[in-house]
């Protein structure tokens, strides 16, 4: 692999995470240009509604919702932030159910790699069908402070990881963590969560995409919201549903 996934293998994420409010780092920008009218509803085409319709965008993210929604509502998280664990517990259901079903908003997950076990979860959400990736996430972060206890009890198991080969690297880590049957209790086979934590192509790509698109937009904070390209100031359900009420979402 290149220097690029080592580095996320470099130190250990042992330890029980609090589900902190703030964000995993800081990060702002203003949102006033981004007021309008209200926007009405958009009706799903027959016989779908707008919450199950899923895409895959050409960042590497994973969208919920109307494709062509007037308002694009973009979020950089960690599988392994305490606030992205936040919001998608506090902020999550009702951001879909009162706006993403209107057809108005769509909402795109990205993923913002912070070390090797946030790589993992996003291999492993990324590894069944499209429409299973947000649920997938959410699950994962609701579990998140179970997923750490459980690398409390299988740290040398995790630390032994870091020197096997790419192709078994993530089937350890995933092993220490209880991921591979995390995972399987929801539907994707351990067959298959070991094939796609093998494939080390993949994985490395995850990886690149996350430190490119860090870069090229400065994100540096996990969870991270963009509407409509312009970054916004806040990162939780209390600060964002304002804002997408007076870009129209109301």
């Amino acid at each position: 692999m290149t220097k690029i996934s080592r580095r996320f293998l470099s130190s250990a994420m042992v330890g029980t995470l609090a589900l902190a409010l703030t964000a995993c780092s800081a990060a702002d920008d203003a949102d006033a240009e981004l007021a309008g009218d209200a926007i009405a509803a958009i009706p799903a085409p027959d016989g779908q509604q707008w919450t199950d319709v899923v895409a895959v965008t050409d960042e590497g993210g994973y969208l919920v919702g109307n494709p062509d929604a007037p308002l694009k509502l973009v979020e950089y998280a960690s599988h392994t932030c305490g606030a992205c664990a936040n919001f998608a517990i506090n902020g999550g259901p009702s951001l879909k159910k009162d706006y993403v079903s209107t057809g108005v908003v769509s909402l795109e997950l990205r993923n913002l790699v912070r070390d090797p076990i946030d790589l993992t979860i996003a291999t492993l959400v990324r590894c069944g069908q499209p429409e299973n990736m947000q649920p997938l996430s959410d699950q994962a972060w609701v579990a998140l402070n179970d997923i750490f206890a459980n690398l409390n009890a299988n740290g040398a198991a995790y630390e032994a990881a870091s020197s096997l080969p790419t192709n078994q690297r993530f089937v350890a880590i995933g092993e220490a963590a209880g991921l591979i049957d995390f995972f399987a209790a929801r539907g994707l086979s351990s067959e298959q969560a070991r094939s796609c934590l093998a494939d080390g192509a993949n994985i490395e790509a995850i990886a690149e995409r996350s430190q490119q698109q860090s870069q090229e937009l400065g994100v540096n904070s996990t969870p991270t919201f963009f509407l409509n390209g312009a970054k916004l100031e806040v990162n939780q359900w209390p600060g964002l549903e304002p804002v997408l009420q007076r870009a129209g979402a109301r």
